[in-house]
């Protein structure tokens, strides 16, 4: 079922008076699964905010590999924090930030 589908299930099942009378719990259960998983993606969001200026502050005007920038930059990164994960954020967070120059490899630089 879709996120979407199961919020408007909840939307619905609250509008009815006395549903959560004659039915304990359920509304309950349908908001856990809602919610199943978001410590998890808040945890990954604030590893990469830790990284953000770290990561684009070593970008330049002048494009660089993902590579080359975790080279740079790999001491200073936290535990953890893999050139995968760096390359994720390069190509899927701060957009407005980061220039993507796709090629072989694709190569980087400050927006």
């Amino acid at each position: 079922m879709k996120k979407t589908t199961l919020e408007t299930v909840v939307n619905v099942l609250n509008g009815i008076p006395g549903f959560e009378d004659g039915y304990p719990g359920i509304l309950d259960e349908l908001k856990a699964e809602l919610n199943k998983g978001a410590a998890e993606k808040a945890a990954r969001a604030a590893e990469y905010d830790a990284v953000h200026d770290l990561i684009i502050d070593n970008l330049t005007d002048t494009p660089i590999t993902c590579a080359e920038l975790f080279a740079e930059i790999e001491n200073e990164l936290p535990d953890g924090m893999s050139r995968y994960k760096v390359q994720h954020a390069l190509n899927n967070l701060w957009q407005t930030e980061i220039v993507k120059i796709p090629g072989k490899p694709n190569t980087y630089r400050r927006a």
